[in-house]
């Protein structure tokens, strides 16, 4: 899976579509098989589905190169999961007992002898060990040599107009090895062709909201455009700030001081102190004091053209500037991963667990299910159960197409944001009105229309669906014990009835039409880089936020981690302590007016005048009580007092 979620700026995801990298989930896991020779355990989910006898080309040649990760189990992963568990629920008498990076590697990390047993194991089979961390063991060679390491035969298949290696069958490790081995990643190349010498490329061109706007929700009626609903209806936010979030959110007098957040996204704005220095102080946040806004970032950087490696400089800003909007003392640690595929997002999600860099982690980019397979639902599920024991939590951004129906032609829900180890978060459009007054909120989804040519009417109003808050039920990911009897049953038994996930758990402000005000570095039609804002969204904007109003919990709690958030996230359902989000909160349609540039940066090339409904998104709706597009709902003014340690 690569995972590049950008940011909305225009109400369309602005960063390219990227292809599969492991093809559809494979369903179900292997049983344990004998083959020739000594006894041999399976690697659940290495053979990719599309790898199929119709798409088979033969074998691919002994003498091509192989590079593949072995993720380690580690000594107990069964306790691992069982004292994540354990720690993070607020009925457990472990609730809150975590252990320190050192600790956890100590008690469940891979033991001396296990990697020893792995590295000879790899050698014997003729790979070259060429690294060694943690939580696993990367090796190359020649595909001979994988394929007598890993008991299967590496063939070429078709996929789509293209052909790429993978296993025959699913891969294997030596049962003597006694379950050390995870899972084994890279034996397929679909695609993973990149230079580690890439640089990173200049800032994205230049993107600029037109006017007119309203400073705060309906202050700026567009008494001169076509009705909506029966009525006028204002023109779109020019973008909210900090004061208006935290007033919105229940933020109170905390700030996040003592609190530790990370950010993860690929690749690293080179702007970003400089940006976020000059948005604080044009925006009456608090001034970035020394030392609180820190990079952790990889030596070299890969796959830059692919992934798109600008597009992810927004992301980061968005990111940094929204966790210091909404917790202005909080500590921030930008780590930024070497390309966005799953090794290198993995490699940063690791770094800030085996150095406990942070208590909480705000995550924007993910992919759609379909991608991700279970060798690698694996390795992030056990990162993120290290991160729990510790008292770390993660914070994934649900997704920006709705049910995905439009966006993939298969309803499915996003990932990691599916992990059942993850709080994933939703979005929803936010009025705040005058002296900073939360009015209501929507689900985030948005239909649009365009004015008629003679100005009198919206053509084919309501319009059709752009973007939307992602939810809905996984296919793979069974129901945690945390929702049920929350999530409501016809949700958790959509595709199975066993029940499954059911995704998000929480929510906060994501559409880009009542969106947060940034700023940025950006590249102009004549060349030159300069500052400038606009107003942005996306679930992208809502996972900070929630990351941040998590931060000042945190503080409410006196300082205490509240490490893996879901359990205590829905034991407060129902209570007054969340906005009870719907689609519609007023009892009538809800839309906005809003104005573009044609060519995205000024009116040289004519403006575009367009409604944006509110509350729109795809199949799935915001209703009373749990939904699949705002879950529990989203912080209310108790939210963070009710952390507060008595």
């Amino acid at each position: 899976m690569r995972s590049n979620r950008a940011a909305l700026r225009a109400g369309v995801s602005m960063a390219a579509t990227l292809p599969m990298i492991a093809g559809a989930l494979a369903l179900g896991i292997p049983a344990a098989y004998a083959a020739d020779g000594p006894a041999r355990d399976t690697l659940a989910g290495t053979k990719p589905a599309w790898a199929t006898a119709k798409a088979d080309k033969g074998s691919t040649s002994d003498s091509a190169q192989v590079s593949a990760r072995v993720y380690l189990a580690g000594r107990n992963a069964t306790g691992l999961a069982a004292y994540a568990k354990a720690v993070s629920d607020p009925s457990s008498p472990a609730y809150g007992k975590y252990l320190s990076a050192q600790q956890a590697q100590a008690r469940f990390g891979a033991t001396k002898a296990q990697v020893a047993a792995v590295k000879a194991w790899l050698t014997a089979a003729g790979l070259k060990v060429t690294g060694t961390t943690r939580h696993y063991v990367s090796v190359s060679g020649d595909v001979a040599a994988a394929e007598k390491a890993f008991g299967t035969q590496l063939h070429n298949y078709a996929k789509g107009s293209r052909t790429y290696r993978a296993p025959s069958k699913t891969a294997s490790a030596p049962a003597s090895l006694d379950g050390a081995v995870l899972t084994v990643t890279g034996l397929d190349n679909a695609p993973h062709k990149a230079s580690s010498k890439d640089q990173l490329p200049p800032p994205d061109a230049v993107f600029k909201n037109s006017g007119p706007f309203s400073s705060y929700y309906g202050s700026n009626i567009a008494s001169t455009l076509p009705d909506a609903y029966g009525t006028k209806i204002p023109y779109a936010v020019q973008g909210y700030t900090g004061k208006q979030l935290r007033a919105a959110y229940g933020a109170g007098s905390y700030t996040g001081q003592g609190v530790r957040i990370a950010i993860t996204d690929a690749y690293a704005s080179p702007t970003i102190a400089y940006d976020a220095a000059t948005y604080a102080k044009a925006h009456g946040d608090a001034a970035w004091k020394t030392g609180q806004l820190t990079q952790v970032l990889p030596k070299n950087y890969t796959k830059t053209e692919e992934c798109g490696a600008a597009g992810w400089y927004g992301e980061e800003t968005l990111d940094v500037e929204a966790v210091h909007a909404v917790a202005p003392a909080a500590s921030v640690t930008y780590v930024g991963a070497s390309s966005c595929y799953d090794d290198d997002l993995l490699d940063s999600l690791g770094k800030i667990v085996d150095n406990h860099l942070a208590d909480i982690v705000s995550n924007s980019w993910g992919d759609i299910e379909a991608n991700q397979t279970p060798d690698l639902a694996a390795a992030y599920d056990q990162v993120f159960q290290f991160g729990a024991v510790e008292g770390i939590g993660f914070y994934f951004s649900s997704g920006d197409n709705g049910d995905e129906v439009a966006n993939t032609g298969t309803k499915q829900v996003d990932t990691p944001a599916n992990s059942a180890w993850v709080t994933a978060v939703g979005g929803t459009s936010l009025a705040v009105g005058k002296g900073d007054k939360y009015l209501w909120e929507t689900g985030w989804g948005t239909e649009k229309a365009l004015l008629s040519d003679d100005g009198k009417s919206w053509t084919g109003f309501p319009g059709a669906f752009t973007s939307g808050a992602g939810g809905g039920t996984s296919k793979t990911v069974a129901e945690p014990y945390y929702q049920k009897g929350v999530v409501p049953n016809a949700l958790a038994t959509a595709n199975s009835a066993t029940g499954n996930r059911v995704v998000p758990d929480i929510s906060a402000i994501a559409d880009p039409n009542t969106g947060f005000k940034v700023g940025q570095t950006q590249t102009f039609p004549d060349g030159s880089q300069q500052y400038s804002e606009y107003r942005i969204g996306g679930t992208s904007l809502a996972a900070p936020v929630i990351a941040a109003v998590q931060a000042l919990a945190q503080e409410a709690r006196g300082g205490k981690a509240i490490g893996f958030a879901n359990p205590s996230i829905y034991s407060k359902y129902g209570s007054r302590v969340y906005h009870d989000v719907t689609d519609n909160p007023t009892g009538s349609g809800l839309a906005v007016a809003r104005v573009d540039f044609a060519n995205s940066y000024d009116a040289s090339e004519g403006l575009l005048t367009s409604v944006r409904s509110l509350g729109k998104d795809s199949s799935l709706s915001a209703v009373k009580g749990y939904d699949d597009v705002t879950g529990v709902g989203t912080p209310a003014s108790g939210y963070v007092e009710s952390y507060r340690r008595r």
